[in-house]
């Protein structure tokens, strides 16, 4: 284990309070020293989920804990290990994932995005997870701030990982820039690709059906195109991205039309189809207008995954008497159901023989600028802001 110094110092993307409310500042910041089973990585690059603008964007509730720093598609380099790390060694180059405890049935079972206990350790914070220390919004003067939002916290230019977070990638990364690129894996990309490809088991035969392109869905698309899916449908409101989904995989597009029924959705997938409906629907927007249409647009015998996440109150009514005759399966997955170390290779992989373009998505934007890359990526201008420290 080489020197751990007292304190080191960089900055730091903190949420004070919801980001609508102005609470988003970019500032210096001090980290204290390494624990157990932590590293301490130098930040290049980490993606924009928006997951971040979710839990950093709520007054109260699961995860909302001020001040935090967000982040959790993180890209560095290792410069310290705390005791009993084994993952990576220092100087190793790191691409950044979610935590799991490893130990419960849903680890053991090769499931751990589904975790026991998910949520406390990604989400939630204790006074385990102080990890920076830095000025009050209002200058009042010095706080401690919560870090490790999915183990990692990667809004930083430096920051305290835990090590289940991490994926080694020593050998498979040339250089900085390309590191930088696949930022985005640990999360968006992971999501959307694992979902068809793993949690889902997409083949050649199937019909695949996206509603909502954004980047997991345009993930879920390029996942569809790797397993091969003789057709896979692009539903989305914004034409843009209705044109990418062609450019990176999608035989087939579908707009929502803001004026009209949402049933018109559900009749353009089956015209496709020919009637029958798609094998996989994988629904990534999380509005329960759309979710209900993507139980009716799967076919018999279908699976219906859930990515998007939906308003905490939000209800699905399922006729059950239809749905049990239909055959059909409603599935939530979190994480694309993936292990990461087993997984985050061959996505680096499939970026390097052309199947998931990143650069198609990808925008990358200095730390200093995190607010255009987040009105890029309201607009659509930019599916995946990527932010460079």
């Amino acid at each position: 284990m080489a020197n751990i110094p007292p304190t080191v110092t960089g900055r730091a993307l903190v949420s004070h309070s919801p980001y609508k409310t102005g609470g988003w500042k970019l500032q210096n910041v001090s980290l204290r020293p390494l624990r157990e089973n932590e590293l301490l990585v130098e930040v290049v690059a980490s993606g924009v989920c928006q997951t971040d603008l979710h839990f950093a964007g709520l007054e109260t509730g699961l995860g909302v804990n001020y001040p935090r720093v967000m982040g959790h598609e993180g890209a560095g380099y290792v410069r310290q290990i705390g005791p009993n790390v084994t993952a990576a060694r220092v100087n190793d180059p790191i691409l950044m994932s979610f935590s799991s405890c490893q130990t419960c049935e849903g680890c053991r079972r090769g499931h751990p995005a589904h975790c026991h206990i998910f949520d406390p350790i990604n989400f939630e914070a204790t006074r385990e997870n102080y990890v920076f220390r830095g000025e009050n919004q209002d200058g009042s003067g010095e706080a401690d701030i919560y870090g490790q939002f999915f183990g990692q916290s990667s809004f930083a230019s430096w920051t305290i990982v835990q090590e289940q977070a991490v994926v080694n990638v020593s050998g498979l990364v040339e250089g900085k820039e390309e590191l930088q690129l696949l930022a985005p894996l640990g999360c968006g990309i992971q999501t959307g690709a694992g979902a068809v490809i793993n949690a889902a088991g997409a083949k050649g035969e199937d019909t695949v059906a996206v509603l909502g392109l954004g980047g997991v869905g345009l993930s879920a698309v390029m996942g569809a195109r790797i397993a091969g899916c003789k057709t896979i449908i692009g539903i989305a409101r914004n034409e843009a991205r209705l044109e990418l989904a062609l450019a990176v995989g999608a035989t087939h597009v579908v707009r929502i039309d803001s004026n009209a029924d949402l049933s018109a959705v559900t009749e353009g997938v089956r015209a496709i189809t020919k009637g029958i409906g798609a094998d996989i629907t994988l629904e990534t927007t999380g509005a329960p207008g759309l979710v209900a249409e993507g139980i009716r647009m799967t076919a018999n015998k279908g699976r219906v995954v859930q990515l998007g996440s939906a308003p905490e109150n939000a209800v699905l009514n399922l006729p059950i008497h239809e749905f049990m005759v239909a055959g059909k399966q409603y599935m939530g997955v979190v994480e694309g159901d993936v292990v990461p170390r087993e997984f985050v290779p061959k996505m680096i992989d499939w970026v390097k023989a052309g199947l998931l373009p990143l650069r198609k998505m990808v925008g990358f934007y200095q730390a200093g600028d995190f607010e255009t890359a987040l009105s890029d990526m309201r607009s659509g201008k930019t599916i995946k802001p990527v932010l460079v420290w």
